[in-house]
């Protein structure tokens, strides 16, 4: 498939028009391929938008989608429940969307999510759940929780997917459907109007075709230019920690890494593994439930009063978990994770970008984690395993992106390139070499 800069020099060539776009990407997510991706389509809006788009915006009027988590004016915003259906309309569209929007881009729908983005595998019981595109045989869970917005990307229903990413929610389905995922560091984007999980850990960022991509979608989303020099790949300094990231990883994602790394090797990388022993007090530091159970809690409490029994049982546990952390508990996590942060960035203040799986498995089946509790035990085995590499990087303040490196005709495997905060421009540099060194395999 093409990607945005691809599409959008055809548009400018007059090889195609953007409403001949427009009605690809409709006729694409009306498609089986695209069963509960949305909870809300805007096709008739975006045809009229289509009709009359300034093609020399950065987006030229092509599709993107949001979240259902993002405010968008005149919409209640439900966030992949059922509880907030018929909450009052917002007012005005989140500042991500109107970024996008302001930037040329057309808004085609509201993407379906796990509920309250409270999860990494993508399972939602009230809307279904979409499937990964990578197994036409075999629908597999598409990784969560921006998970339409994955299947929106992978598809080609739209150019760019609009998310959020808190411990993986972007990087895991971008993993998984073997597409861009990138987290920028969390202050960078605005979260104004996105329905918060953690206060602390959230990210707005999207998913994309390509790092290129990725590139143009974070510069609007953070209004600001990257600087990513032409360096070639011998002048950076990389490194890859074995401890904790390549516990349990399944053979199909250690040989997608390893020749992924021996691509880079030879186009010149320098690649030197490490060890950092910090990871491992990350359990002591969270063992009182961590952001996520906390701030979300502060934010559900009256509505768990009032509407508990419409929750996804496995996301309700997972926010209740927070009403046992006390006010001492709290503060100490804030100050074990900044002398933790303190300690890993000078760790890793040598190098340019440490290179990780995204993830230590392919997607599995759907039917073994669907809602259901004889299916809860497998569901929150799988759900930590996907959240367990990225969510180091949110723990850290970082950023990270990742991208496909698996060989064709197999489930996708995503490689992670992460550092510390503000990181973000050397990240997309290198990651842009990857890629082009992925590509020459």
């Amino acid at each position: 498939m093409n990607d945005l800069h691809a599409a959008r020099l055809n548009l400018l060539a007059g090889g195609s028009d953007a409403r001949t776009e427009m009605e690809r990407a409709i006729e694409i997510s009306e498609s089986p391929a695209c069963n509960h991706v949305f909870t809300r389509t805007l096709f008739d809006e975006a045809r009229r938008q289509a009709d009359r788009p300034v093609l020399q915006s950065r987006l030229s009027g092509l599709a993107f989608t949001a979240k259902d988590l993002f405010d968008i004016e005149g919409q209640p915003t439900p966030a992949g429940s059922v509880v907030l259906s018929h909450a009052p309309a917002a007012k005005a569209d989140a500042v991500a969307v109107a970024r996008l929007r302001a930037a040329g881009g057309v808004l085609t729908g509201r993407t379906n999510m796990t509920e309250f983005a409270f999860s990494g595998v993508g399972v939602n019981p009230h809307h279904g759940t979409p499937a990964n595109v990578s197994d036409s045989a075999t629908p597999r869970i598409p990784g969560g929780s921006s998970s339409g917005a994955a299947v929106s990307v992978a598809t080609g229903a739209a150019f760019i997917g609009l998310g959020s990413d808190t411990g993986g929610s972007i990087r895991i389905p971008a993993a998984l459907n073997g597409i861009v995922g990138f987290k920028s560091t969390a202050r960078l984007v605005p979260a104004d109007g996105a329905l918060p999980l953690s206060t602390t850990l959230d990210t707005v960022c999207a998913m994309t075709r390509s790092v290129r991509d990725a590139v143009t979608a974070h510069e609007i989303l953070a209004a600001r230019r990257v600087t990513a020099g032409a360096a070639a790949l011998g002048a950076y300094r990389l490194a890859v920690v074995k401890n904790v990231f390549f516990d349990g990883i399944e053979p199909a994602v250690a040989q997608a890494l390893e020749r992924a790394l021996r691509a880079l090797r030879a186009a010149g990388a320098q690649i030197e593994e490490i060890a950092l022993p910090e990871l491992a007090e990350l359990q002591a530091i969270n063992a009182t439930g961590g952001f996520s159970a906390a701030e979300s809690y502060a934010w559900h409490r009256l509505l768990l009063e009032r509407s508990g029994a419409g929750y996804d049982p496995r996301v309700a546990q997972r926010i209740l978990r927070g009403a046992a952390m006390k006010a001492h508990e709290y503060i100490d996590l804030v100050n074990a994770r900044h002398a933790w942060i303190e300690r890993v960035e000078t760790a890793l203040a040598p190098y340019d970008a440490v290179l990780s799986p995204t993830v230590p498995i392919t997607a599995p089946p759907i039917e073994s984690v669907a809602p259901g509790a004889e299916r809860d035990d497998e569901f929150f085995r799988i759900n930590a395993l996907l959240l367990r590499n990225p969510s180091i990087v949110n723990m850290l303040d970082g950023c990270a992106i990742s991208l496909p490196c698996h060989a064709a005709g197999v489930l996708p495997v995503g490689l992670m390139l992460w550092h510390a905060a503000l990181h973000d421009d050397a990240i997309l540099a290198i990651a842009l070499q990857t890629e082009h060194a992925l590509r020459r395999q």
